[in-house]
């Protein structure tokens, strides 16, 4: 039966003005395999005339990034030519594959204008055989990605990846996993098989919620073991958590700034094949 491991509250990490938490990697925990990194943006309310999101043009290589945007907005554009401003609902999914440059900024509107901003980023890895796959890039604003309520409305479960009970996620994945950005009203309540062996990635983003009898306030992530079984969930107030699972690679890491491969070589080819514009051109 699943058991709570440990909480891992998240490090408060600011980049310049954009208040910044980390609760994955830390010192305890270095993944939830295939999960690696989340970074959390926000909750803040930008003045007018902002200077928006600080992410310019930088490369990646060997994981994928889904940005889940829960206020504000981002502007998207990369080295494979695809742009796009996802608004306050909306997911984005890349995959980085062999290598791409991209840069996550704020809107013209939202710089002039201001407003709240709340962005979420979790890193996904790729197994050894998919690290040189051809990148690629989806971003589905609120509307466009499959929803569906439990516990008489209480619950509004938004289908990344994967399936539910029939409800199927609105992004193809390369590999299985299960992903989910799940709003909770006071007193909603679910539950949710977790198959045995795969690895769950739990994140409270805003609220409190009870999992298998223990509370969890908001900016915590919870290790599970990875015995399977059926996730129990209720919330003391109104919540949001990122819900995902999937079977570990139970690959070699080795993770080194924006590029992650399976060893310390790759790192250096990731590195060199950049340095040589192999990444594609930057034309903004």
């Amino acid at each position: 039966m699943m058991t709570i491991k440990e909480i891992h509250p998240a490090s408060y990490h600011p980049i310049a003005d954009l208040i910044t938490y980390n609760p994955l990697p830390s010192a305890k925990l270095r993944q939830i395999d295939p999960f690696i990194f989340l970074n959390h943006h926000g909750f803040q309310t930008y003045p007018k005339n902002n200077r928006g999101l600080p992410f310019g043009p930088h490369p990646h290589r060997g994981m994928e990034t889904v940005t889940f945007i829960l206020a504000g907005d981002i502007m998207h554009q990369d080295s494979g030519g695809h742009e796009s401003v996802i608004e306050s609902g909306g997911i984005q999914w890349m995959t980085a594959g062999r290598g791409l440059i991209h840069s996550e900024v704020s809107s013209s509107a939202f710089k002039k204008e201001g407003g709240d901003l709340e962005i979420l980023q979790l890193w996904i890895n790729l197994p050894a055989k998919l690290k040189m796959t051809e990148p690629r890039y989806v971003g589905l604003q609120k509307e466009e990605i499959n929803h569906f309520e439990l516990s008489e409305g209480k619950v509004s479960v938004q289908m990344i990846a994967g399936d539910w009970d029939g409800n199927q996620g609105s992004f193809e994945t390369l590999s299985p996993m299960f992903l989910s950005t799940i709003t909770m009203a006071k007193g909603g309540k679910f539950n949710k098989s977790i198959p045995v062996g795969e690895n769950v990635f739990f994140y409270v983003v805003r609220g409190e919620v009870k999992i298998l009898g223990e509370k969890i306030p908001f900016r915590n992530l919870v290790e599970f073991t990875n015995d399977g079984g059926n996730l129990s969930v209720e919330a003391f107030e109104d919540s949001v958590l990122i819900l995902g699972h999937a079977k570990p690679f139970n690959e070699p890491m080795v993770a080194q700034g924006p590029f992650v491969m399976n060893t310390q070589q790759e790192i250096m080819e990731a590195y060199r094949d950049y340095q040589q514009g192999k990444f594609g051109t930057w034309k903004h």
